[in-house]
C-alpha cells in the first residue's frame, strides 16, 4: 500500500459538485423533492463524515426525513469497532428489503468503516441484495458520482479501494443544530493496537492544512456555535506528517486565539502523545474546556503490553497527576475494555485499582469484542464470558460509585453551562453541559438554547446534574 497521503484536487471537488447539480435535475424532472435518510453509527468522527454526507444530499435537493419508509435514499453511516453494532446494522439493513419492495426506486447505501472491511462488504454483495450502493470512508467524497451511476445505469455499486486514505476539502456539509459542531482535524491512525480495527478501515494519520482547520473554526463562531470539538482518531498526533513544525498544542493555541465566545474541546487523545506542552496548553487557554478523553483500556502492564498501546499504568498514572497538578478541575473520562484475551481477574484487579487512583468522572465500558483481521482475533481466550460480565459489572459498580460521588459534589454550585438543546425528559424542559462536559438537566425558556448561562445544581445522579437558571 502507499502509504502518502493523497490531496484531493479542487477539480475533482467540483466534478462532484456537477454531479450533485445533474442529480437536482433527474428529480426535478420527475417532478418531486426528494427525501433522504442519513442515520449514522460509531464515534464522533462517523458525524463528522455524515454531516459531509448531508451536505451533499442537499446539493443534490434532497430533504431530509427521520423516517426511512417516505425516503427515496437511505444512507447508513456504519462502525467496525464494536460487534454488537455491526449486529445492528445487519438487522436494520435486513429490515429495509420491507421498504424497498414498497418502493421500489429507493435506493439503499452503506458507507463507513464497517464497509471497509472485506468480509463485510462480500457479505453485504451475496446476502443483501435489496442494497444499491456500499462504499467506504476512503471514497466518500466520491458519493455524488456513485448516486448518478444507480440514476443513470443499472447495477450496483461497491467502492472499498484498500488506500493510505485522502483529504479531501471543500466538501459542502450540513449540521445538525446550530450550537456543536465538529471539526475533523486529522484523519486515520498509525497505531495499531492490537485489538482495533481502525488503521484498517481509516488508513494512516494524516493532517489537514491549519489555516483550512482556523477558517473552518471562524465560520462556526462567525455563525454562533459554541461548542466546537476537533477530532482525529489519534488527535495528539496532529501534525507529524505536516512540514511546518506544527502539533496538536499549537493548533489548539491557534483555535483559541480565534475571536468569540465559545468553548473548545477535542478527543480521541492517546496517552503515549499527551505531553506536558499539551497539558501546559490546556491550562493557558481559556476557551480549552478543562475535560480530557484519556483512554487507558487496562490497568495491567503484561495486557497493556499485549495490547500494543505503548505505555505502562504508571506512565499513564503520571500523566494524570501532572495534568492534575495544572488543572485541579479537569474533568477525566477514558475507555476501557474487559476480559481482553488472556486477561486473568487478578490481572483485572489492576483495572480497578487505576479507577480508585484517578477517579474519573465516566467511563465508556466494553467487554472485548473481537475484530477480524486484528492481531487479538487469533490471541487464544481462555476466560468464559460469564467470568468476563462478572468483572465487568464489578467496574461498572464501581465507576458508577465514583460518577455519582463526583457529580453530588457539584449540588450547591453556581456553573457557568452552555444550555445545548431541549430535553428528552418531559420533567425538565432543557438540557446543558458544564464546562467539563456533564449533562445538566434544567427548566427554562427554549430562548435560552445556544446561550450561556449561571445554573445553580440543586441535586445529581450517577448520570446527570439538575440544576435551576440563575
Amino acid at each position: 500500500m502507499d502509504t502518502r497521503t493523497t490531496h484531493i484536487s479542487t477539480a475533482d471537488i467540483d466534478r462532484q459538485k456537477e454531479y450533485c447539480l445533474a442529480i437536482k435535475a433527474v428529480y426535478a424532472a420527475r417532478g418531486v423533492t426528494p427525501l433522504a435518510f442519513v442515520d449514522t453509527y460509531g464515534c464522533q468522527q462517523n458525524e463528522a463524515d455524515s454531516e459531509r454526507i448531508r451536505g451533499y444530499l442537499a446539493m443534490m435537493g434532497f430533504d431530509f426525513t427521520p423516517d426511512e419508509k417516505q425516503a427515496d435514499i437511505i444512507v447508513i453511516n456504519t462502525c467496525a469497532v464494536r460487534e454488537h453494532a455491526e449486529q445492528r446494522v445487519l438487522g436494520n439493513v435486513g429490515a429495509l428489503v420491507h421498504t424497498k419492495r414498497a418502493k421500489p426506486d429507493q435506493l439503499i447505501c452503506l458507507c463507513g468503516c464497517m464497509m471497509q472491511q472485506p468480509h463485510v462488504s462480500e457479505k453485504i454483495k451475496q446476502s443483501f441484495r435489496h442494497v444499491d450502493l456500499v462504499f467506504g470512508p476512503h471514497v466518500l467524497w466520491k458519493f455524488p458520482q456513485f448516486i448518478h451511476g444507480l440514476l443513470t445505469r443499472r447495477g450496483r455499486i461497491f467502492q472499498t479501494p484498500d488506500e493510505a486514505g485522502s483529504i479531501a476539502e471543500g466538501i459542502p456539509v450540513v449540521r445538525q443544530g446550530g450550537v456543536k459542531a465538529w471539526v475533523s482535524v486529522m484523519y486515520g491512525c498509525n497505531n495499531f493496537c492490537s485489538y482495533c480495527i481502525v488503521p484498517y478501515v481509516r488508513g494512516r494519520e494524516r493532517s489537514r492544512d491549519p489555516e483550512l482547520i482556523l477558517d473552518e473554526v471562524r465560520q462556526l463562531v462567525a455563525e454562533g456555535y459554541k461548542d466546537i470539538t476537533l477530532l482525529g482518531q489519534n488527535v495528539n498526533s496532529y501534525g507529524k506528517d505536516l512540514d511546518n513544525g506544527m502539533d496538536f498544542s499549537d493548533l489548539l493555541e491557534q483555535v483559541n486565539a480565534v475571536p468569540g465566545d465559545f468553548l473548545i474541546r477535542f478527543m480521541t487523545s492517546h496517552p503515549k502523545d499527551a505531553t506536558q506542552k499539551l497539558f501546559e496548553t490546556m491550562a493557558k487557554c481559556e476557551k480549552v474546556a478543562p475535560v480530557l478523553h484519556l483512554p487507558f483500556q487496562a490497568g495491567n502492564d503484561r495486557v497493556l503490553k499485549v495490547m500494543n498501546r505503548r505505555h505502562t499504568r504508571e506512565q499513564y498514572l503520571d500523566k494524570v497527576r501532572a495534568l492534575k497538578a495544572l488543572i485541579p478541575d479537569i474533568v477525566l473520562t477514558s475507555d476501557v475494555i474487559v476480559g481482553f484475551p488472556g486477561e486473568t481477574t487478578q490481572e483485572f484487579e489492576d483495572t480497578l485499582k487505576v479507577l480508585v487512583a484517578v477517579r474519573y468522572d465516566a467511563l465508556f465500558t466494553f467487554i472485548y469484542s473481537p475484530r477480524v483481521g486484528t492481531p487479538a482475533a487469533q490471541m487464544d481466550d481462555p476466560m468464559s464470558r460469564e467470568e468476563k460480565l462478572a468483572n465487568f459489572n464489578r467496574l461498572v459498580a464501581l465507576q458508577d460509585e465514583i460518577s455519582e460521588e463526583k457529580h453530588r459534589a457539584y449540588i450547591g454550585k453556581t456553573v457557568r453551562c452552555l444550555v445545548d438543546g431541549v430535553s428528552d425528559d418531559p420533567r425538565w424542559a432543557l438540557t446543558a453541559r458544564t464546562p467539563g462536559n456533564r449533562l445538566v438537566r434544567l427548566d427554562g425558556p427554549t430562548d435560552a438554547v445556544s446561550k450561556f448561562m449561571d445554573v445553580t445544581i440543586t441535586d445529581a445522579n450517577k448520570w446527570s446534574l439538575y440544576g435551576e437558571l440563575i
